[in-house]
């Protein structure tokens, strides 16, 4: 008898978020400032519920969509990369790399615990919100997470959680 394999997944038109950021790269060099409307999309593989879901449609999307619009409109700034300083002036931030630096409003930038704002860490950052709050909902980590972050058309990032024993999911980009 084949075993059966569940999925859901889900990707509206309001799980996005319209955000600045850059990326440094090579060591020593700092794209320019620009932006992106990204998509997110969200996976998750498991067995049936007591309800025949592997979980509830409408709870993963508000929670995704929760998650995308603390992103959304909003300068996104990396807090674990040793080439970006950050630091408060008055009710602005500024961000610096080598020579160059920003001044954004402090309530118009989101810091992010990742290291550079690619769409990989991105998917990562979301998959590590999404984990905490799916675990508790479950009462376990699900099998399987994937969130998929797309920066333009045809253009995206993945990472793929796996639950480990019973310590929970970890990412295995």
């Amino acid at each position: 008898m084949p075993a059966s394999r569940f999925l859901v997944r889900v990707t509206k038109d309001y799980l996005v978020f319209c955000s600045g950021h850059f990326i440094t790269y090579d060591g020593d060099h700092c794209e320019r400032l620009h932006g992106h409307n990204y998509r997110a999309s969200v996976e998750i593989e498991d067995e049936l519920d007591s309800n025949s879901y592997v979980f509830d449609f409408i709870a993963l999307k508000d929670m995704t969509r929760a998650i995308v619009d603390e992103l959304d409109h909003r300068m996104l700034l990396p807090t674990l990369n040793s080439r970006i300083t950050l630091a408060e002036e008055g009710p602005n931030l500024r961000v610096g790399h080598r020579d160059r630096y920003w001044s954004f409003p402090r309530d118009e930038c989101v810091l992010l615990p990742i290291a550079n704002t690619t769409a990989e860490l991105l998917a990562d950052y979301i998959a590590s919100r999404l984990s905490v709050e799916l675990t508790a909902r479950m009462a376990r980590a699900p099998r399987v997470l994937r969130v998929e972050v797309e920066e333009s058309f045809g253009q995206s990032a993945q990472v793929e959680w796996r639950a480990e024993g019973k310590a929970g999911l970890e990412s295995t980009a």
